[in-house]
């Protein structure tokens, strides 16, 4: 081929590039190839934030909650069943996972400012933050406890007297986990007797 028919293929390509149709197309191509892309690097991170290596990844976490979190039944126990910090804090639909991440950036934000980042700080603040958890838990009906936990899937028969009466009475009054679970993977804070009364 010589130089004269490479520049005419090339006019040819430029005349192709420049219809409308075909730019629109090779626009919504190159569009969709780039949003599912980012789409994709988007939910890997997302997911990836959803890790127990993420998220007792700062040592505020690390030295605080996740041991008391350790100590539960949560963490350990007969049948080898773990629920991580995601599955109790972090809800599976997309909307709700998303509002949640957002709500949960302030937290980042206030151990990068120096709001939580010390273990003295942090249990300054762990009242507020567990009101804050509850209050979403309540508004909820506790929707990531019952992923695991429901009144239809429990075996009362199986269970203590107290829980049996408890759970009865919690399903006839339409009460939620958090009603009478508080404290369950984390230790309650100082001041949680006044925030009862």
């Amino acid at each position: 081929m010589n130089i004269d028919e490479k520049r005419s293929r090339v006019r040819e390509l430029m005349m192709l590039l420049r219809r409308p149709a075909f730019a629109t197309l090779a626009l919504l191509f190159i569009g969709g190839i780039g949003g599912i892309l980012f789409w994709g690097a988007f939910n890997f991170g997302l997911e990836k934030t959803n890790t127990l290596e993420f998220c007792t990844g700062c040592h505020e976490m690390r030295d605080t909650v996740y041991p008391e979190y350790q100590a539960t039944i949560h963490y350990q126990n007969r049948t080898g069943v773990r629920a991580i910090c995601s599955d109790c804090h972090v809800p599976k639909d997309w909307t709700h996972k998303l509002l949640k991440k957002f709500k949960a950036s302030a937290e980042v934000y206030g151990t990068l400012i120096g709001r939580i980042n010390t273990k003295e700080k942090f249990e300054a603040k762990r009242m507020e933050m567990a009101q804050n958890e509850w209050n979403q838990m309540k508004a909820s009906d506790s929707r990531e406890c019952r992923n695991c936990h429901s009144f239809q899937s429990m075996q009362t028969a199986k269970q203590r007297p107290s829980a049996q009466e408890a759970h009865a009475k919690a399903q006839k009054d339409s009460m939620t986990c958090i009603d009478c679970h508080k404290g369950i993977a984390h230790k309650l804070p100082r001041d949680y007797q006044q925030y009862e009364e």
